[in-house]
């Protein structure tokens, strides 16, 4: 595979990420946030692992857990408490400074240089997200900033070990995605049960909202992601994670109608601006003679 179609395929998932504001107001009861990302987690980790019939085996079953707790169990707990605590588009913004995370991360467990060009895009990158969703009367809340700040350095340091250990032989995508699903769903079934139990009703709007967070939000974009996270310099998928909250916001303002503001469309362009120099400078460079060297530094491996 092409290094542009897997970026291209290793977007979708942002972008599929991106819906699930639009489907959990839409389509899903109310007040039961976390029940929603047990619902995308669960059943669709276990359901890849008996289609795969691959199970971890070896330290694969706490690298499983680890990597599942930091980028499902404890990612969603924060984002909805951050969601709670603060404005939509402030969490939003807050949620675009992970390049700026994952470039800092990666230089100090991955030991990647950081370029100056990379770190330029992932700041504007950051800014740009943050002029298009951030509203004047926008409050900020300590605890909420904290809580959003927490759930993306989770994911990135799950981007950073995803990146690190690599994955074992013989294991596709899907059963990859499936471990670390199962895992996170598994951490979060107790405290789902604990704080906001079972919807009293679950119509058919709500099962189709449900199947689309499992499946295409779920199993389909995790796989993705992990394939994507794996094979590209790590600040690449670090930029394409700010699709997310961009196609959340073009769908909101889709459905209520409203038109983007002269600030919002800068932000779109330095936004995509940002995602541009990023595939850019990540780029391989080869020289006469020789074959394409990586973008990043030796990825630290361990045993399998």
């Amino acid at each position: 595979m092409n290094r542009v179609m897997l970026v291209l395929l290793t977007a979708l998932a942002p972008i599929s990420w991106g819906t699930t504001y639009l489907v959990t107001t839409e389509l899903l009861p109310p007040g039961h946030p976390l029940f929603a990302a047990l619902l995308r987690s669960l059943p669709a980790g276990l359901l890849a692992v008996v289609l795969s019939r691959r199970v971890p085996h070896g330290s694969w079953w706490w690298k499983s857990m680890a990597l599942g707790a930091l980028n499902i169990g404890a990612f969603f707990p924060l984002l909805f408490l951050a969601a709670e605590r603060l404005p939509g588009g402030v969490a939003a913004a807050v949620a675009g400074a992970q390049p700026v995370i994952v470039l800092a991360l990666g230089s100090l467990v991955l030991q990647e240089r950081i370029r100056p060009l990379t770190a330029a895009a992932a700041v504007v990158g950051a800014g740009g997200v943050a002029l298009v969703v951030l509203g004047p009367a926008a409050d900020l809340d300590l605890w909420g900033v904290l809580a959003a700040l927490g759930g993306v350095t989770a994911t990135g340091m799950g981007m950073i070990l995803t990146k690190s250990w690599g994955r074992p032989s013989g294991v596709g995508p899907v059963a990859y995605a499936g471990w670390q699903l199962s895992a996170g769903g598994l951490l979060l079934l107790p405290v789902t049960l604990l704080v906001e139990g079972v919807p009293s009703r679950i119509d058919g709007e709500a099962t189709l909202g449900y199947l689309w967070l499992g499946t295409v939000g779920g199993i389909v974009a995790y796989s993705l992601w992990f394939r994507g996270v794996q094979q590209l310099p790590v600040i690449v998928p670090g930029l394409l994670a700010l699709l997310s909250p961009i196609v959340a916001t073009l769908l909101g303002a889709l459905v209520a109608g409203e038109w983007f503001t002269p600030l919002q469309a800068i932000g779109f362009v330095l936004t995509l601006g940002a995602l541009v120099l990023g595939q850019i400078v990540a780029r391989p460079a080869a020289g006469p003679g020789r074959p394409a060297a990586s973008a990043v530094a030796p990825v630290l491996t361990a045993p399998r």
